[in-house]
């Protein structure tokens, strides 16, 4: 044992040992965890020790306890991958969403609730990308829960501008044929670039509990500016992605 790994918490260092056993295969998806009293002999360490050691392992993503049974290796999990395509016109044909096309390809079940849509006083970032007043009620605010096979995935906050919004399906959960991008193209913003910002952090107390993320687990945002034919910011949308799920893949033209 180098001094390094010495210096480590106890804990830390059994975690270590059966993270690399489950990364070299010797603890296979589906196998079953030795008990704490057993890894604490193993590791001539506290049960409390071997019982932190494998609450590590969970943080990670790489254990899941089962009531009554044991700790067990966790099947790995595809990633939703969104990217520079998402909103491209080739997927748009298919009448899906990005987020159903992408749980459609994993053979998952998609699930989109609308918890609420009101008008309201935009946030800061918000109103200066979308070019509206930041001291009175100039936007309306979408917000959706995305579930694939009933697990929690994303949360996203979309935000158009009250004076175009009102009156029109972008009020309502349901809006029609190509979902709100079919109902801005009527208002004549024609989506022809993208702005995204993206930040990795910790998510909020809200955005946990939505998202049923443990403890440790950050959280993707992306911050989505659509810009139309002419240049104009017409949508932004921030979406908050489980980083545990969910990957960013861009491809763009290097000029």
């Amino acid at each position: 044992m180098t001094s390094a790994e010495s210096a480590k918490p106890a804990s830390r260092r059994i975690a270590d040992a059966l993270r690399s056993a489950i990364e070299s295969g010797e603890l296979r998806a589906g196998d079953k965890l030795p008990s704490e009293r057993t890894l604490a002999e193993q590791y001539g360490a506290a049960r409390n020790t071997a019982r932190e050691a494998v609450r590590l392992l969970a943080e990670q993503g790489l254990v899941v306890a089962q009531h009554g049974r044991g700790v067990f290796v966790r099947e790995p999990r595809r990633l939703f991958r969104f990217g520079s395509d998402r909103y491209s016109l080739a997927n748009r044909a298919t009448g899906l969403t990005p987020f159903r096309l992408e749980a459609q390809r994993q053979g998952k079940v998609p699930r989109i609730d609308v918890p609420s849509i009101a008008r309201e006083v935009p946030p800061r970032d918000v109103a200066e990308r979308l070019e509206v007043p930041l001291d009175e009620a100039s936007v309306v605010h979408r917000e959706n829960h995305y579930f694939a096979d009933d697990e929690p995935v994303q949360i996203v906050s979309t935000y158009v501008r009250w004076n175009e919004a009102q009156g029109t399906l972008l009020m309502e959960a349901k809006s029609g044929p190509n979902g709100i991008y079919g109902r801005l193209e009527e208002l004549g913003h024609v989506m022809t670039n993208i702005r995204d910002e993206i930040i990795a952090r910790m998510p909020t107390p809200h955005e946990a509990t939505i998202l049923e993320l443990q403890s440790g687990i950050p959280v993707l945002e992306v911050l989505h500016t659509s810009l139309d034919q002419d240049g104009v910011p017409f949508e932004v949308s921030r979406y908050v992605h489980r980083a545990d799920l969910t990957g960013l893949k861009y491809e763009l033209p290097v000029q």
